[in-house]
């Protein structure tokens, strides 16, 4: 359906502005671009190790090690750029762009974030059939319905944005394009359409965290009859799981789990939401994994090798 929109840009008034502010943000945006080489270098050694690869929990990480990248990518450009002017401007078909890849990728994220819990379950739980439960079969069905249901969640989130007459101002209170500034610009009653939102995002994610913290609590209630060696690891790898679910879902529920109102901390929780990427390979690999890291160092020495001998 045509939009009937007025507006052919918004402008947006960032965190601050503060000039020495702004160089701020400029430096911490720069350095969340950086979250794509570092996402990419996780893709990059599990995708290059034979044995990391055929692990279904590496499968999954490397997948939401790349999902991390683009989520950054579709926004932080923008931001950075952003930074440098005093006024910052997007236009509308640019701001719905930057809305439908920010919610697409988060949706994605959210059932793949829920596959890994799932795999974890099985591993720890039911070790016997672990092979014979999470197959190459199974894996693929969940990498489907990830890039399904991401699609349909941000879809839906775009195609009510679109009915939505923005026709008086057109400043944008936040850093970036999102459903909540959005509809306190819209010339409309949006009080059905801010009841979408709260059950197409965060009743969702409230009810998949409350979900994935069950299957934690099982998990961990189920290592009491695990050795001390086998207590250590599956705790090692399941604190990481834990701590990028509440780093990821926590920052959801807040935004998106209750009715369009302004909150003076909405752009610091947002904030979190872009910097969660910037954790994720941290948390999972580069700090405790010793496999990823052996692989890594594995694939430098190799590249070494064929530097050497060209």
């Amino acid at each position: 359906m045509q939009n009937e929109s007025f507006e052919t840009e918004f402008v947006l008034l960032g965190l601050s502005w503060n000039p020495s502010v702004q160089k701020i943000e400029f430096v911490v945006f720069f350095v969340l671009m950086a979250t794509v080489g570092g996402n990419l270098l996780v893709v990059v050694t599990i995708v290059s190790s034979p044995k990391l690869l055929g692990s279904p929990m590496y499968f999954f990480l490397a997948f939401l090690s790349f999902l991390d990248a683009c989520y950054s990518s579709a926004f932080a450009p923008k931001m950075i750029a952003d930074s440098l002017y005093e006024k910052k401007t997007i236009s509308f078909k640019g701001c719905m762009t930057q809305l439908f890849a920010e919610h697409f990728f988060a949706g994605v994220e959210v059932i793949i974030l829920t596959a890994m819990a799932y795999d974890r379950y099985v591993a720890i739980c039911k070790p016997l059939h672990y092979s014979s439960i999470m197959n190459w079969r199974l894996c693929g069905i969940l990498m489907g319905v990830a890039w399904t249901g991401g699609f349909l969640h941000s879809v839906i989130q775009i195609l009510f944005t679109f009915q939505l007459p923005f026709c008086g101002p057109n400043v944008i209170d936040h850093f970036l394009c999102d459903l909540y500034p959005l509809l306190k610009l819209a010339c409309t009653d949006t009080h059905i359409f801010g009841l979408s939102v709260v059950a197409n995002g965060g009743f969702i994610c409230t009810i998949i965290f409350s979900l994935l913290l069950i299957y934690y609590g099982v998990i961990l209630l189920s290592l009491r009859t695990h050795s001390s060696e086998g207590r250590r690891k599956a705790l090692s790898t399941c604190g990481s799981h834990i701590a990028v679910v509440v780093l990821f879902f926590v920052p959801c529920i807040i935004v998106y789990a209750r009715p369009p109102s302004a909150f003076s901390f909405d752009k610091m929780v947002a904030i979190v939401c872009t910097i969660t990427p910037l954790l994720n390979p941290l948390i999972y690999t580069f700090r405790k994994n010793k496999e990823v890291k052996n692989a890594m160092r594995g694939n430098l020495r190799r590249d070494k090798v064929i530097s050497e001998s060209i």
